[in-house]
């Protein structure tokens, strides 16, 4: 209908006219909004995401750095035996590093080799256990979006966060020299799959929101960025909080089994 940009421009006037900070409360009062102007309205969704500002240091200079990242925030509202039910999530998405260890594991192997010929076995073997060997590199996208249940809080901040310390290293803009090697080193020390990254969100997220209910939605996703293949790395978890609880208990009495 010609009327509807109308219609759906005057509900976000009057939504953001409010006092509502957090960006999922907004997109859930626009929900309600929006299907209390259509009444024949069984369904109603709303998306938003924004710029998100954060402050760094960098690892060794201490140096501060504005960067920019993205939060984003869902709205669902439906009509269920006459009653407006509205789910709302919040989420972000943060660059990181990751670092191969099939290709850290292959430049190892082949340097040990090497260093066998002209080196003793001990010798070879403190060298390999102090000199950090090269990987290829992948810049990695982590995102969480995650259920915001009623009476509740989650904090992008707290998100972002998590889905740094996620990764094999977080980046900043503003590096020196000795940031830069800083970086490098702990990534190298630090590789992991695309996978693994999914793996240790979803860990972090259980730990840190194990008081929410169990039917919590959480969609986990992490793609690197190959450096050295045409294609990119995918992984992806959608399941409820009740169901990540679940399997990483079932996990972790299989590894205490073996």
């Amino acid at each position: 209908m010609s009327r509807n940009p109308e219609a759906i421009s005057a509900v976000l006037e009057e939504s953001v006219k409010g006092t509502t900070l957090e960006i999922e409360s907004l997109c859930a009062e626009i929900v309600t909004c929006l299907l209390k102007k259509h009444k024949y309205a069984k369904r109603a969704e709303v998306s938003m995401k924004s710029d998100f500002m954060i402050m760094k240091k960098s690892p060794v200079t201490k140096r501060k750095t504005q960067e920019m990242t993205n939060i984003m925030a869902d709205a669902i509202g439906y009509r269920d035996d006459g009653k407006v039910v509205i789910r709302k999530m919040i989420g972000a998405e943060v660059v990181g590093m990751t670092v191969c260890p099939c290709a850290k594991e292959s430049t190892q192997e082949s340097a040990k080799q090497e260093l066998l010929k002209f080196l003793d076995d001990e010798t070879t073997q403190k060298v390999m256990e102090t000199v950090s060997f090269a990987s290829h590199n992948q810049r990695g996208r982590g995102m969480i979006m995650i259920e915001v249940p009623e009476q509740h809080l989650i904090r992008g901040e707290d998100l972002i966060r998590i889905i740094e310390d996620s990764m094999s290293a977080p980046v900043c803009e503003l590096l020196k020299r000795s940031d830069e090697n800083a970086v490098v080193i702990k990534a190298h020390e630090n590789p992991m799959f695309v996978e693994d990254c999914v793996r240790n969100m979803v860990q972090k997220i259980i730990t840190e929101y194990s008081h929410l209910p169990n039917d919590t939605l959480v969609t986990v996703r992490q793609v690197n960025e190959e450096s050295i293949h045409r294609h990119n790395a995918f992984a992806e978890k959608v399941a409820t909080l009740g169901e990540l609880k679940k399997e990483l208990k079932f996990v972790r009495n299989i590894n205490e089994d073996s």
